[in-house]
């Protein structure tokens, strides 16, 4: 349900010339050429590594501090197993971080949101790594939640968590930067974003088995969260209507991105996609093949941009949007404890 998979030894994916939105995708004929952007701000300057990796120091000290072993210990401990987890990228905490700045908001206004929003990003991977759902023992290169604690705790570690990013909120969001009425918004939407017509609805139809309604599930299972995320930010920061609709689109076109190249490295790489069991059933890779999952990967990309064009007048505070994208696409460099 998620957008931020560590990749090891990526190869070059080069993606062919599109310019199809993302809805009701077509499958096409690859092209040869790499597309290019249309007048944007340049992002070549801005260095997003640097301005990733500060903010995931940030907020490991702060979700550090969110989750302190107590009684029971050992569900606190498995909680934080999944949250501080190495190699972890923060894909949905950043993103949130980010949209919020674009507006004219404060980082610390974000931050409780961030901590909240990468607590139920993990509740969501430990119950979808269970053996009642996509049956995976391992998370990042590391032994999934169950199999460190077992199922029941697993089960009681998500549980736990999502509650937790709630009140985290309502608890530490400084009042003078955010008003309650934002707030109401934001909780509201992270609980869209979990529930029976979101990440759930995803993970239902993945269950079902088969490879209809490919589009659904990888919108549900990972734009779900970048959707969220983006939108979460621009909430805080009292973004208007229109401006929040486009962050819904442009977070749910990345979310998928990321997760469709996921999907084709892991083929380059020549990864068996039947290894990741259920959970890989749905994917464009699988339904297609990597070529025309190119494809796809491009449209996102594309309206992605698309989505960050209308938002120009903000000027270069727009640009790590903009950067994500193109991050998502081509992995350029490493994020997280584990190289790339």
């Amino acid at each position: 349900m998620v957008f931020s998979t560590v990749i090891t030894s990526s190869p070059q994916l080069h993606f062919p010339k599109t310019s199809f939105p993302i809805i009701q995708r077509a499958i096409r004929t690859c092209s040869a050429s790499l597309s290019t952007t249309p007048q944007r701000i340049s992002t070549s300057q801005f260095d997003l590594k640097t301005y990733w990796t500060t903010l995931i120091q940030e907020i490991n000290h702060k979700l550090d501090e969110a989750i302190p072993v107590q009684y029971p210990q050992q569900i606190y401990e498995a909680m934080r197993y999944s949250v501080l987890a190495k190699g972890a990228k923060r894909s949905p905490p950043v993103m949130c971080v980010a949209a919020c700045e674009l507006f004219g908001g404060n980082r610390l206004a974000a931050f409780p949101t961030a901590c909240a929003l990468e607590m139920v990003h993990a509740a969501s991977l430990i119950h979808d790594d269970l053996p009642c759902m996509d049956d995976d023992p391992s998370r990042r290169g590391q032994p999934s939640n169950h199999t460190m604690f077992g199922v029941d705790m697993a089960i009681l570690a998500g549980d736990a968590l999502f509650p937790l990013g709630f009140r985290h909120i309502v608890s530490h969001t400084p009042t003078d930067l955010v008003p309650q009425t934002r707030l109401l918004k934001v909780i509201a939407e992270i609980a869209r974003a979990v529930g029976s017509t979101g990440m759930a609805a995803g993970q239902f139809l993945d269950l079902e088995g088969g490879l209809n309604g490919v589009d659904f599930v990888q919108e549900k299972k990972y734009g779900e969260m970048g959707e969220c995320s983006a939108v979460c930010g621009g909430l805080l920061a009292g973004a208007s209507d229109e401006e929040i609709q486009r962050l819904r689109r442009y977070g749910r076109a990345v979310g998928v991105l990321y997760q469709v190249v996921n999907d084709m490295l892991e083929a380059k790489t020549d990864k068996e996609i039947n290894d990741k069991k259920k959970n890989k059933s749905k994917s464009y890779v699988a339904a297609y093949g990597v070529d025309k999952a190119m494809e796809v990967a491009e449209d996102l990309r594309a309206q992605a941009k698309k989505e960050l064009d209308g938002l120009e007048e903000y000027g270069e505070k727009v640009v790590p949007l903009y950067s994500f994208v193109d991050y998502a696409a081509d992995r350029g460099f490493s994020v997280g404890d584990q190289a790339q």
